[in-house]
């Protein structure tokens, strides 16, 4: 297609005379592009230089615009290195007029046009550098170089910054770099020449293209945004500027970031850096305390700039004034600081693009997103308007009222018509944005209503020392005691959250959190107000609240395949930093806990789901964190020997059902197959290997580090208990089961589960047990075992009273007993309570009615059990729990009061005990045989 096809618009001339002097001087041209022409030459003294400098090309370059641009930069990439100044110059004339008629004309998008400017700045500076970085190795200053090392400007790099590094340049844009230098190619003895050349580089190219000469300028170059410039060189070591971010990076720093990236020089050593920069730039909570940075920088600028009055379009300044450019950069940029730690999707150095994203994952309702960019393409054609006018770099619209005639015409508009959709603009983006960055007081309430005492002791609480924490604390407490007022408890509540308070450690982050989504109080009242054990663990971890606002906290649960393969690729993303991957698989288990436990105490999932998911939690983490202990074990010792090795779940890990605090039953399993030794670095014998691996695991699993433990291991159901190996070969865990077993051994092995490790040897392992399981026995000797084993535990275990839901006659401890032992008997492969209850129907040792009657008693004591173990750390009692804690309970086990649920507690736990008794004592109506399990 032509450049006359693609044309959408026209701008109209505000001088008319001058636009027929612009078109006489390029008479070949005719139709709409002359119209184009007439009307860009009589708005824009610029433009009208520029076609009378380029008369003679410009009919010839608009036959193909992307064309012209492509034999422009081919040409300048063969212009001999002292003649490129004055090429640069004239090839900027050239991009400039071509890119500003196709921009006017509507033939290139507001991206292309961006676009091509950017390339065009890519490329000068890459020349530029090239350059004088051949000048420095001609005149043997830079140490070690030679030839080859002029395309990667002996390891200097531009990191684009800006709207230059996001492709987004405008108009009359200056560009901003960073320019670092690879210290690591230079011998140690060499650093300081090598320096000094490659500032002298960068000073000259910076020169080339900055300087005003009798062709012009080529680009404004800025290098201020480098580390602390006022006493930094233009050009700076690697190592000098990553140790700066590191330790005195601000936030403004990781926004310009954002956008940053290698634009010319040694690309791979600039890309590297960025790589380096990641912790620095995307943290891994979400960082809501980035919002008052930001707010903080913008009243900054307001005042600098004198921009901080009303919305009056003559003068106003387009970027940086209210509902501009930069409002709609700062809301996209902080949202993505906030998220894209944990989401590498959010990075994207486009604005739109950006906040396309940003919608897509939840963090931007879509229609601000769809407002916000529309704006922005908005303001950015407004933007271009007012620098084509004199090529100034400028963002204010004029005074005058010709002024802004002047640019009404370059956009083809009537200029009340325009001022007044401009207007409309800049007041929305503002109000979309404002209320983003400075929330203000939300609420009131008499803060008498409480007591002043602990209101004022609040403020030399640790969360609160900080002058940045108290600030934003002050702003959100009328709002929070206001929702306290409105509980149903509000002393007690306010009491609760006195307590969370006192305990929090930190609270810049927390409190930013609260600030920019008020909704999370109410969910942080209903923790401390019902559960205090979560909300003593909120205040010790108040990063896993950053999941509540992560986009898929009340999504559908997505089982524990699902947690697997999350957690897998989130590891994954740790790059082989193995202490790294424990503390991120902490932080990942933490959060998804904590839903399992704000689901449950929100009626979004029921007891026995909660159950399952924190199985299904436990066992994921297990299978995920495995192959990563494996992987760095090998690194020193070799590959496991064998077919290598399988973890094997007991308990009630085994039977999928956990509670908030449980710890995990574990064995593994290994089969060397005849292999004697392991093939590494530092071999070992397989045993000693096995035993090694497994003390490697556990410590990944239970050792506290900066986010905690994941979870308390328990191996004392391995043969042989304590005395036993820690791990234990394929065959004596066969032996040992067929030959020395207890019976309480193999009860234990009918809730036993593989959860990762070789497939083949968990096949095996579960054929196994179910063989063990299916072997005659002599049940009179098991009912015996059995009855013994109740009596030993109820010797040595005391019951905690009528609220103890594990320990004591007719409880949950007895009721499993009794089922695995109806599993045993019937010689199936179940693991769950129902099961093997309904197994022991199947075989005549228990009626219908007694199985149905100790069922409900279970699942009745273990509602009990998993509700306390999310609201205390204490044991249970009437007056343990708060009012809150009393609505859950009374609400999860379905009764009026908690003297009703108290009775039936106690009248079920005394029928299933009796039933159980009875039970053991009865024969088992089958033919028993003569061998003994």
């Amino acid at each position: 297609m032509s450049f006359c096809t693609r044309m959408s618009r026209l701008p109209r001339a505000f001088d008319p005379d001058l636009g027929d002097d612009a078109l006489a001087i390029v008479p070949e041209l005719d139709g709409d592009v002359a119209a184009l022409v007439r009307g860009a030459g009589g708005s824009s003294p610029y433009l009208k230089f520029l076609i009378e400098r380029e008369n003679l090309w410009l009919p010839g370059a608009l036959d193909d615009p992307e064309a012209t641009v492509d034999r422009l930069m081919a040409q300048l990439r063969e212009t001999a290195p002292d003649l490129l100044p004055v090429a640069l110059r004239h090839a900027k004339r050239k991009v400039a007029l071509i890119t500003a008629l196709a921009d006017l004309g509507g033939v290139w998008t507001l991206e292309k046009v961006t676009r091509m400017l950017t390339d065009f700045a890519d490329l000068a500076c890459q020349l530029a550098l090239e350059a004088t970085i051949a000048a420095e190795i001609r005149r043997k200053k830079l140490p070690g170089a030679t030839q080859d090392d002029i395309p990667t400007a002996g390891g200097l790099v531009n990191l684009a910054m800006g709207k230059m590094g996001a492709h987004e340049l405008n108009y009359s844009s200056d560009i901003d770099l960073i320019c670092l230098f690879d210290e690591t190619r230079y011998d140690p003895d060499d650093y300081h020449d090598a320096r000094a050349s490659l500032i002298r580089a960068t000073r000259r190219m910076s020169s080339m293209l900055n300087d005003i000469t009798g062709e012009g300028y080529v680009f404004r170059v800025d290098l201020r945004l480098r580390p602390d410039p006022a006493v930094t060189p233009v050009c700076m070591a690697m190592e000098a500027a990553e140790r700066y971010y590191e330790s005195v990076g601000r936030t403004w720093e990781r926004a310009a970031f954002i956008k940053a990236r290698p634009s010319a020089g040694d690309l791979n050593a600039g890309q590297r850096f960025l790589e380096t920069l990641t912790p620095f730039v995307w943290r891994k909570h979400l960082d809501f305390a980035a919002i008052q940075d930001a707010h903080d920088m913008r009243l900054r600028i307001r005042e600098h700039k004198g921009l901080g009055g009303k919305i009056t379009l003559p003068g106003h300044n387009i970027k940086l004034g209210r509902g501009g450019i930069r409002e709609i950069e700062f809301f996209t940029q902080t949202r993505q600081l906030i998220a894209g730690g944990r989401d590498p999707v959010l990075r994207d150095r486009h604005t739109v693009q950006a906040l396309h994203k940003l919608a897509s994952k939840g963090w931007v309702p879509d229609d601000i997103a769809k407002a916000l960019s529309e704006n922005y393409r908005f303001h950015r054609e407004v933007e271009h308007r007012i620098q084509m006018v004199n090529d100034a770099q400028t963002h204010l619209l004029p005074k005058s009222k010709d002024g802004l005639a002047r640019i009404a015409c370059l956009m083809g508009r009537e200029s009340e018509e325009l001022q007044k959709e401009l207007h409309t603009r800049l007041t929305e983006v503002h109000e979309l944005t404002e209320g983003f960055f400075s929330p203000g007081q939300r609420g009131d309430v008499n803060a008498h209503t409480f007591d002043s005492e602990v209101l004022q002791r609040w403020e030399t609480y640790p969360a609160l020392r900080s002058q940045r924490a108290l600030e934003i604390f002050r702003r959100l407490r009328p709002e929070i005691l206001k929702r306290l007022a409105e509980t149903a408890r509000p002393s007690e509540a306010f009491l609760a959250l006195d307590g969370f308070l006192k305990g929090l450690p930190a609270g810049v982050q927390l409190f930013s959190l609260f600030d920019a989504n008020p909704q999370l109080i109410d969910l942080l009242l209903d923790i401390v107000g019902t559960a205090p054990a979560l909300a003593r663990h909120l205040s010790r971890n108040s990063g896993i609240f950053d999941a509540v606002i992560g986009g898929s906290f009340f999504t559908d649960w997505p089982g524990e395949l699902g947690l697997r393969e999350e957690l897998s690729n989130v590891l994954a993303g740790e790059d082989g930093d193995y202490e790294c991957m424990l503390d991120t698989a902490r932080r990942w288990a933490k959060e998804w806990h904590f839903r399992v436990g704000v689901h449950h105490l929100r009626g979004l999932a029921s007891a026995k789901e909660a159950s399952v998911h924190y199985a299904d939690l436990a066992s994921a983490c297990v299978a995920a964190v495995w192959p990563e202990v494996v992987g760095h074990f090998t690194t020193k010792h070799g590959p496991p020997p064998g077919r290598g090795a399988m973890v094997l779940g007991l308990g009630s890990l085994g039977a999928s059902r956990l509670n908030a605090t449980s710890d995990l039953d574990l064995i593994v399993i290994y089969d060397a197959d005849g292999v004697e030794y392991s093939d590494g670095r530092r071999p070992l014998a397989a045993r000693a290997y096995y035993a090694r691996l497994t003390q490697a695991a556990v410590t990944a699993i239970s050792a506290p580090m900066a986010q905690g433990r994941l979870y308390e291991v328990d191996m004392r159901l391995r043969p042989s208990g304590t005395q036993g190996p820690v791990a234990t070969s394929l065959v004596s865990f066969k032996n040992y089961q067929q030959d020395e077993a207890w019976t309480w051994e193999h009860l234990a092995l009918t809730r036993a589960r593989g959860i990762v490790g070789n497939e083949d040897l968990i096949e095996e392992v579960e054929a196994f047990r179910q063989s063990i399981l299916k072997r005659p026995r002599v049940t009179a000797k098991i009912r015996a075992d059995v009855a013994e084993m109740r009596n030993r535990i109820a010797k040595a275990k005391t019951s905690g009273g009528v609220w103890d839901a594990k320990i004591g006659p007719g409880r949950m401890q007895e009721v499993e007993l009794l089922s695995q032992t109806c599993t045993l008997l019937a010689g199936q492969p179940f693991r769950s309570v129902n099961h093997g209850l309904r197994a022991g129907v199947a075989i005549g040792w228990l009626d219908a009615a007694e199985a149905t009657e100790l069922l409900a008693t279970y699942r009745l004591f273990r509602q009990i059990q998993l509700v306390w173990k999310l609201l205390s750390e204490i044991s249970l009692s009437k007056d343990a729990v708060g009012t809150g804690g009393r609505v859950f309970l009374l609400r999860d086990t379905e009764h009026e009061t908690l003297e009703a649920l108290e009775t039936e507690l106690h009248e079920r736990a005394h029928r299933a005990a009796t039933v159980i008794t009875l039970t053991l004592e009865r024969d088992v109506p089958e033919v028993e045989t003569a061998s003994e399990g």
